[in-house]
């Protein structure tokens, strides 16, 4: 994967360097060929180039908005990287994704990320997503993420910033499973899965491999088979948090197709997505079960879980609001 890589400082090339090994140790950032645009201190820019695969509905010619997710995860963490006086390890924490209007599927994308407050323990991201050609933005990310050690002094990347608004202020709990099922009870439904979306409708959910088995309790289970493409941390290794968003996302969305026959071949649209990391995601099979918390004539609020192999235990909480096709 060639990259190009432009600072604003001249000696930040040399200590950057490990962006550029990073990125290319990421087998999904190598699947999806990532670039990286532009690194300064607390800031990065990414672009993902223009692929069929990345649609997330043929008919309407826009991106699976799960790819957005992914772009942001990993621009947000670069630029968390490079607000760094001393690289360390660090995780996401949440990430919340606002979708502003469709991007085209058959133009790049591009995310730029600022970390504008770091903590002793934790970061503080704001993110842009627009595509080339129009300064119209196309989705806002906010994030944050927990440093692996609170030891060290670091400096505030904006004196006098406030932090905005996060999850991280309030304790993380684990919240039980959306519904009570068994592995016993997926691997029973697992005999008469099919695919989540028609294939050649959505290549990124294509591309995801996803797969709805029948209704198991109060909605139907989503299952993302493992490959080596969907690995974001080959070091543990773990799933890409991002894939993670992009997969409880389509599950959003598919579990309010199933739950609403009258839609018919009418993909909704998501209007804004949040997830909350509970632990890493192992490299194995991953399943979502959603619930229905409101359902309008124009709106649909959607809960998901996202687990592996104990229900009990998810790997990430994720809830969203869909925009009903009229």
């Amino acid at each position: 994967m060639s990259k190009s890589l432009f600072t604003a400082d001249p000696n930040a090339a040399d200590a950057f360097k490990w962006v550029d090994h990073f990125v290319a140790t990421i087998p999904y950032a190598q699947a999806s060929g990532m670039l990286v645009t532009h690194l300064e201190k607390g800031r990065a820019s990414l672009m993902v180039p223009a692929r069929p695969t990345w649609s997330g509905d043929t008919e309407r010619n826009r991106i699976h908005t799960g790819c957005l997710s992914v772009l942001a995860d990993t621009t947000c963490g670069i630029a968390v990287g490079t607000a760094l006086d001393k690289l360390e390890p660090f995780a996401t924490l949440d990430l919340r994704m606002d979708y502003l209007r469709s991007a085209d599927a058959s133009k790049n994308l591009i995310c730029d990320a600022h970390c504008y407050r770091l903590s002793r323990s934790v970061a503080f991201v704001r993110g842009e997503l627009r595509q080339p050609g129009s300064d119209e933005i196309v989705a806002v990310a906010n994030a944050t993420f927990m440093l692996a050690t609170a030891n060290s002094r670091r400096k505030d990347m904006e004196p006098g910033a406030e932090a905005a608004p996060t999850s991280v202020n309030k304790p993380i709990v684990a919240p039980p499973p959306i519904h009570v099922v068994s592995m016993e009870a997926i691997a029973e439904a697992a005999k008469s899965q099919k695919p989540a979306i028609p294939e050649g409708r959505s290549p990124y959910v294509d591309f995801l491999g996803v797969m709805q088995h029948p209704q198991v309790n109060a909605g139907p289970i989503f299952r993302m088979p493992f490959k080596h493409d969907l690995i974001g941390n080959p070091m543990l290794p773990a799933l890409h948090g991002g894939v993670l968003a992009g997969f409880a996302e389509t599950a959003m969305i598919m579990h309010v197709v199933a739950t609403n026959p009258h839609l018919e071949r009418a993909i909704p649209k998501a209007i804004d997505f949040s997830i909350d990391y509970l632990r890493s995601a192992k490299p194995i099979d991953t399943y979502a079960q959603g619930i229905t918390v409101r359902q309008g004539n124009r709106v649909s609020l959607v809960q998901v879980n996202v687990w592996q192999d104990d229900p009990t235990r998810p790997v990430a909480s994720t809830r969203g609001h869909i925009l009903m096709p009229q």
